[in-house]
C-alpha cells in the first residue's frame, strides 16, 4: 500500500511540474507576440507579393499574410501593419494606395 501511494505521489508531483512548464512557455511566447507593434509605413510591395520595401530606409520585410496584398503587387503602397523586427516581417492589417509624390514633368505623356 504503501509502494500504491508513493507512486501516486510521483506522478501528481511530475504532472504539477509539466503543467508549471507549459505555463511558462506560453508566457514567453505572449511576450514575443506582444514585440511586434503596430506601424504605418510607404514603400512598395514586390512584383511577387511576398515582400514590402519600405520607403524610409530601404529595408525589405517578408509579408506574413500575404493574401492581404492581393492584386496590389507592384504598387506604392501605406501599410498599417504589426512589425516584427526580431523575425524582418510585417503583418498587413490594412492597406491604402499611397498619393503619387512624384510630380510628371511638363509636356511628358500620361
Amino acid at each position: 500500500m504503501k509502494k500504491l501511494m508513493a507512486i501516486l505521489f510521483t506522478l501528481a508531483l511530475l504532472t504539477s511540474l509539466g503543467l508549471v512548464a507549459q505555463d511558462t512557455m506560453s508566457q514567453d511566447s505572449m511576450k514575443s507576440d506582444k514585440s511586434t507593434k503596430a506601424a504605418s509605413i510607404t514603400g512598395k510591395i514586390s512584383n511577387d507579393g511576398k515582400t514590402f520595401v519600405s520607403d524610409k530606409d530601404g529595408k525589405s520585410w517578408t509579408i506574413s499574410n500575404p493574401d492581404s496584398v492581393k492584386g496590389h503587387e507592384g504598387h506604392h503602397v501605406t501599410l498599417k501593419a504589426h512589425v516584427s523586427a526580431d523575425r524582418n516581417e510585417v503583418d498587413v492589417v490594412s492597406l491604402k494606395m499611397a498619393g503619387d509624390s512624384m510630380k510628371k514633368p511638363s509636356g511628358s505623356p500620361n
